[in-house]
């Protein structure tokens, strides 16, 4: 049953029309409906929003990325255009775009390389992939292929879980069973702890320019537990979207900042941090047990998160490495950008350049979608690919199958790229890994019986 209270620890204003919403809400919930549909029907009900749309092109958008060919023109419009409806929201203030963009989404989704402010929190402009991010460990002198080798023994990718599970730190596993957000996942987050997931994360094992140290370089987000966070968010900040402004698109809806639930969204996503640089670290740390290495330096960076600045604004980052100063309390002042698994990965400084917004990027991008890259490819044969693009490197999958959608080809030019970091003074090189080689999950789908539906739907489709 709902009470009053409940209603406004949703966010919603008290007044005269509080009784009709919950005679509403309370008789649908007898029937059986749930809470989440029971809130829509007191949306409904509740008095006008009170936040209209910006008008179109009357928030800054700062456009940090040029085009090279027809290709990257098309995908840099799609992009423009996304942040153009995006900073209708009526709580965000500023855009920009850094040069590694491509579009991720409807039209009005932050794209990938976006970086949104405003004065609420908004979790699609995070998305799922909750603290994706890098980190950085110095082997010292150790060989780079033993220390790719002893990745692959130590990390973990693809859906399944661990052979050998890894344990949480107890801090941590108790933080999170107290945080109300974050309990109903606690189990999830210890079966995914120490593990890497899929798509775009890698391992990655170099030797760094200035020194010929060994370095290894991982990448991934906060896997189950982010995602579960993220779905949370967006039901939550929907129903202040359908109270405040039914008009903001659904990928934008945001949650107060200054509510119980925009508090506790904020402390899970601290907690979701946490979780992610101590998985990070639990793999380095694996590493160096196998090695015997020890440990010359280290530190890492997100690049999909949100931060909270001194003007206390949101800084929302969709794939996009912070350079402003104290980003974070564990901050350095070097972060990580990566660009495909062939190339040099980039250790930046950041230049904190308003244009910007206090942000560089966070890597190459890309200019089509896994699939059209697929496409492009036509009948060669995937091996060939994989032969040619990865030639002077050790690039492994983990599943034993070739995904040529993280092949190099399938991103930026990083020359380009690069280019463009300094061109629009987003960031100053300071050093590069060299590449040894990487690990990724690789296609571990390829015998899912979806796959098999569709390619065979594919097949007749041709006949």
């Amino acid at each position: 049953m709902l009470t009053g209270k409940d209603l406004i620890e949703a966010g919603f204003q008290p007044g005269k029309w509080f009784a009709e919403a919950l005679d509403t809400a309370n008789a649908m919930l007898a029937e059986g409906t749930d809470r989440d549909a029971a809130f829509a029907a007191v949306a409904a009900l509740a008095p006008p929003p009170v936040r209209a749309l910006h008008p179109v092109d009357s928030k800054p958008l700062h456009m940090n990325i040029d085009a090279e060919n027809d290709a990257e023109a098309d995908n840099l419009e799609a992009v423009r255009q996304s942040m153009r409806a995006l900073l209708r929201t009526p709580v965000v203030k500023a855009g920009a775009v850094m040069p590694d963009a491509c579009p991720a989404g409807p039209s009005g989704t932050i794209p990938v390389g976006g970086i949104a402010v405003s004065e609420a929190i908004h979790p699609g402009m995070h998305s799922a992939d909750i603290c994706c991010s890098m980190a950085y460990t110095n082997f010292g002198s150790l060989d780079p292929k033993a220390l790719l080798d002893a990745t692959h023994e130590a990390t973990h990718f693809g859906p399944a879980d661990r052979a050998a599970p890894v344990a949480m730190p107890e801090s941590l596993g108790s933080a999170l069973e107290e945080d109300p957000l974050l309990k109903p996942h606690a189990v999830l987050a210890a079966r995914h702890f120490a593990t890497q997931g899929d798509g775009n994360h890698f391992a990655y094992v170099g030797t760094l320019a200035s020194t010929g140290d060994t370095i290894l370089v991982t990448h991934h987000g906060s896997r189950g537990l982010g995602a579960r966070l993220y779905s949370t968010g967006m039901r939550i900040a929907e129903r202040h979207r359908l109270r405040l402004a039914p008009e903001t698109l659904k990928q934008n809806a945001w949650i107060p900042a200054d509510t119980q639930e925009g508090e506790a969204y904020w402390t899970a996503l601290q907690l979701v941090r946490a979780w992610t640089k101590a998985n990070h670290f639990a793999i380095h740390d694996l590493v160096a047990e196998r090695t015997g290495a020890g440990v010359q330096d280290r530190y890492w960076n997100e690049h999909n998160f949100v931060f909270r600045k001194s003007d206390g604004l949101f800084y929302h980052a969709k794939g996009a490495t912070p350079a402003f100063d104290g980003w974070a309390g564990d901050a350095t002042d070097l972060t990580i950008i990566p660009l495909n698994m062939a190339e040099p990965l980039l250790i930046v400084r950041g230049a904190d350049a308003g244009h910007g917004l206090g942000f560089s990027p966070h890597g190459a991008g890309r200019n089509m979608s896994r699939t059209a890259h697929k496409r492009q490819l036509g009948d060669r044969p995937h091996a060939d690919v994989f032969t040619d693009e990865t030639a002077g490197i050790d690039a492994r999958f983990f599943c034993g199958r070739i995904d040529v959608s993280e092949l190099p080809s399938a991103y930026k030019n990083a020359r380009a790229v690069r280019e463009q970091i300094g061109r629009f003074g987003l960031a100053k090189v300071v050093d590069e890994v060299i590449p040894h080689g990487s690990i990724m999950a690789g296609d571990w789908e390829h015998d899912a019986p979806w796959r098999k539906k569709r390619d065979a739907r594919s097949r007749q489709a041709k006949q």
